[in-house]
This record gives structure tokens, C-alpha cells and sequence, in this order.
């Protein structure tokens, strides 16, 4: 497989730049919608085109469908719905007046929204429908029903900007801008790998791995919006990741940053998250462990089958038009003093490893992380962090 190049794999829904001042003049006339830290996450890549195809907030047939098939209404495959959420009292007055500038924090106005439907959101379906679950556990049923506005609204979006981060605009890319750098780079086959949490060891060997399996290069790809509560923030991970690129390869290896709000909706997850790489122009997608699975349940089990999101997306790969790369779990093997997925560990083989709980037990106290584990540059990142 290689990257399409071309405007319809990664249409961006910013308007023409000669366009933007009367749209703007256009926005200052409309009621506003100061946008929380996820909105803000989904419409820049809406607006990107990260998550082509869609053209804007779904409306209520669209959603209807991606609860029940994961598929848009004209039978494209999405599983993740993707619509505003909103107070009644801005529901009431969009029935009045379908059009809404959204804002930023700071009260830059981003896009104005062409509202086509609204309707009163019905949270236990789709926790059931999107993440199998209604236990309060799950981070993602937990922010559903304690932070979600109550009305979700449907329509058509005209972006005026993308919103501005003041940290690391060297990595920020655009689907269009990181297809433009792997054509100058003339990478033609690239393995995306999906990043919550710090790189160590076992990860640099897992990504180098696949690139080698599947003649590729790799884009570390971490998300530097929403994920798990309670997970490293973005800034550290970010140094973190610095540190690691040292440690690949020359010209194998490059970085960017997603602007996603994770779901932690496991199987459903990994096949929206194959999708939006394969928007950003990457060939190949690895997919391990308990891939986007935020742990287990209120009685203690896991929330997904560590190896169901392999099993959705191997189903679909085909129609994503990206391949996935299956990795069981990477283990220290003491008899071999390197990194092996677990498969590959004989029946007496001595092994050792370090659980993220673990992990952050040893960050809070103090307690040396060794190097056979990680990098002691990243961990030194890490001390200063919880320090």
C-alpha cells in the first residue's frame, strides 16, 4: 500500500484563506459556543481532516447508524460518533437559530457550525453501543454521564482556523502536512504506532520490529489530547518520546503529535484510530495488547479481551485500506537479555516485567527504575515529573 497524496484522502474543512475574513465577519453576528478541552480535541481534527469523511458533527441518522454498525449512514465504516453535545438552553435556541460561531477558552472564534439536527441524547445506549458496558468504571461511560451536555447537535462545519497549541508546533502536523513530509522523505510504506504513555525499552524494540517485518519506517504518533485519567501528562511524554528517537535508527523513525480525545472504547477504538492514521497517510497500524482498554470493571475484570481489538480490526482491515500489525505483549527474557513478545518465551524461560501500576508506585517513591526496563534519560523525565 502507499500514502494517497491527493486533496480527497484528507479534505480539510477550513475555508479558502480569501474566504476567512467575511466568515469571521460572518461568526461575530452568531451566538457563540466557548468549546471544552474534548470539543476542542474533535474539531481540530474535523477540521483537519483527521477524521475525514466526515464533513461535520453527525446528524441523528449518521449517529443512529454508528451506535448500531459502526457505519455512517451511506455505509461508510466509523465507529466512533462523533456529535456536539450541548446545554437544553443552546438545543432551544439553535431550533431558533441554526447557526453557531464555536470558540475557543480564550474566545478565538474556530468554525461556524450549519446545524442540521438536534435531538436529546440517550447516554445508557450509547455506552452500551459504544464501549459494551454501563458500569461507571469505565472512564468513558463515567464521562458520558457526568460531563456530557445533554442535546447533541448535527450539521455541517466552515472552519475559519485551526485551534493554536503553544507547545510543540514542531510536531504538530496535519493529516496534509505529515503526507507532504513522507512524500519529500519518499517513505512509502509507514507503520503508525498509537501512544498514551511514555516509550520504553520494550516499545522501541516492538515498533523496530514492525517497521522490519513490513519494510516500513515508523511515525510515533502520541496523542497530546484527552486519555486516561491519571495518565502522564503529554508535556513529560513528549520530552520522553525526544529522549527515545535517539535510541532508533537514523531517517526510521519521525514524531508527531494527534490532537484526539481518547474514548478508551477498546476494540471500537483501534479500528477509529487505524482509520484516522490511515487519514495522516500510514500504510500500516500496529495494534497489541488490550490496545485503547482503560483496565477492568467494578468487580475487578478486564472490560475487553486483551486480544479483541486484533480480532475487530483484522475483520475490516481491508476496507480501511490499512494493515494492521498484531504484537502480543513484549517481556525482558533474562536468558536472552533482550525484548521478546511473550509467544516466543520457551515454557521455563525466566522473564521479567513492570506493570504500568507498578510503575507508577516506583515514580511516586522514588524507587530506581532499571534499565533494563527503560532509558535513563526517560527516567530521569519521569522522576522530574512526579517529583
Amino acid at each position: 500500500m502507499s500514502p494517497q497524496n491527493d486533496q480527497q484522502a484528507h479534505p480539510s474543512l477550513l475555508v479558502p484563506e480569501e474566504e476567512r475574513a467575511a466568515l469571521e465577519r460572518e461568526a461575530a453576528d452568531l451566538p457563540h459556543l466557548s468549546l471544552n478541552a474534548r470539543q476542542l480535541c474533535d474539531l481540530e481534527l474535523l477540521l483537519n481532516g483527521g477524521f475525514a469523511p466526515l464533513s461535520g458533527y453527525l446528524c441523528w441518522k449518521d449517529y443512529d447508524c454508528v451506535l448500531e454498525s459502526m457505519r455512517l449512514e451511506n455505509g461508510a465504516l466509523w465507529p466512533i460518533p462523533i456529535a456536539l453535545d450541548v446545554s437544553e438552553s443552546v438545543a432551544n435556541d439553535i431550533e431558533k437559530r441554526p447557526r453557531l460561531a464555536l470558540r475557543d477558552a480564550g474566545g478565538t472564534t474556530l468554525a461556524i457550525l450549519d446545524a442540521e439536527d438536534v435531538w436529546r441524547a440517550d447516554f445508557d445506549r450509547e455506552a452500551q453501543g459504544v464501549f459494551g458496558t454501563l458500569d461507571q468504571a469505565h472512564p468513558g461511560v463515567r464521562y458520558l454521564s457526568r460531563e456530557t451536555g445533554p442535546f447533541y447537535l448535527g450539521g455541517r462545519l466552515r472552519g475559519i482556523r485551526l485551534p493554536r497549541h503553544a507547545d510543540f508546533p514542531q510536531y504538530r502536523c496535519t493529516p496534509g502536512e505529515l503526507r507532504a513530509q513522507f512524500h519529500a522523505m519518499g517513505w512509502n510504506r509507514i507503520v503508525a504506532f498509537q501512544t498514551r504513555n511514555p516509550l520504553h525499552r520494550a516499545h522501541v524494540e516492538l515498533t523496530t520490529r514492525a517497521a522490519s517485518e513490513n519494510g516500513a519506517t515508523i511515525l510515533l504518533h502520541p496523542v497530546a489530547g484527552m486519555t486516561k485519567p491519571g495518565d502522564v501528562d503529554h508535556i513529560c511524554r513528549v520530552r520522553c518520546y525526544e529522549h527515545v528517537l535517539e535510541h532508533y535508527a537514523p531517517d526510521s523513525v519521525t514524531l508527531a503529535l494527534l490532537p484526539l480525545a481518547m474514548r478508551m472504547a477498546g476494540p471500537r477504538e483501534a479500528l477509529w484510530h487505524a482509520l484516522i492514521r490511515k487519514n495522516y497517510g500510514c500504510t500500516h497500524f500496529i495494534v497489541g495488547r488490550d490496545h485503547a482498554g482503560p483496565g477492568v470493571d467494578g468487580r475487578g475484570e478486564p472490560f475487553y479481551d486483551p486480544y479483541a481489538a486484533q480480532d475487530l480490526l483484522k475483520t475490516h482491515q481491508a476496507e480501511c485500506g490499512i494493515e494492521m500489525v498484531p504484537f502480543q505483549e513484549m517481556v525482558y527474557s533474562l536468558d536472552e537479555e533482550g525484548y521478546l513478545p511473550i509467544d516466543e518465551i520457551p515454557e521455563n524461560g525466566r522473564i521479567l516485567q513492570i506493570s504500568g501500576t507498578r510503575l507508577r508506585e516506583m515514580m511516586a517513591s522514588g524507587e530506581e527504575i532499571p534499565e533494563w526496563f527503560t532509558y535513563p534519560e526517560v527516567a530521569e523525565e519521569l522522576r522530574r515529573y512526579s517529583s
